[in-house]
């Protein structure tokens, strides 16, 4: 479990599916009233609690991005509490749970050597093609077009040398900078043998 505080009031939570398996939970429980979902998310907010200094209280949003292969993403935002507004905890945590799949595989880099070197670990299993893009100082690569029988391996071969993004790729599209619209593996090995 990686833990990440994105603003004042909102912490990003990433579960590998071995995160899951240790807890004896699939991505599917998600979908039923489970005791044991149930303890590992009061578990993550306490850890989350701890981890930031921040007091989980009263009512939070999750929205939840499973993640093909890697396991799945948890953005919590915690409603934030006027001053002037009297808050009683009794206990219990109102949750708004919003679960969204990923088709594409869009990870996040911080050195372009790791592009580098991931488009030669990507090219021995035979997967091509990608967009490369840079914003923040970040470069991302979005696989959009990864056949379904090698998405489990080239997501298992991007998490070796980067992070799953939560960015839609409209984002990036919108804000960032293209590097390489297409067939980036393919000009990267060109370019950097």
């Amino acid at each position: 479990m990686r833990l990440e505080r994105l603003t004042a009031n909102k912490i990003k939570i990433f579960l590998t599916s071995d995160d899951l398996f240790e807890r004896g939970l699939s991505k599917e429980d998600i979908w039923k009233d489970s005791s044991k979902w149930n303890q590992l998310f009061h578990d993550m907010l306490e850890e989350a609690s701890e981890e930031f200094d921040v007091d989980i209280q009263g009512s939070v949003a999750v929205e939840i991005f499973s993640l093909q292969a890697q396991g799945m993403i948890l953005i919590i935002t915690v409603d934030e509490v006027k001053e002037d507004e009297e808050l009683l905890y009794d206990g219990f945590i109102e949750m708004q749970v919003r679960v969204e799949g990923c088709e594409n595989l869009l990870y996040e880099f911080g050195e372009f050597e790791d592009i580098i070197n991931l488009s030669k670990r990507l090219s021995y299993s035979d997967i091509f093609g990608g967009s490369l893009y840079e914003m923040n100082n970040r470069y991302y690569l979005l696989m959009d077009r990864v056949e379904t029988v090698n998405k489990e391996k080239a997501a298992c071969i991007l998490s070796e040398f980067g992070n799953p993004s939560i960015l839609s790729p409209f984002v990036l599209a919108e804000y960032g900078k293209a590097i390489i619209e297409d067939k980036t593996v393919e000009t990267i090995l060109h370019f950097f043998k």
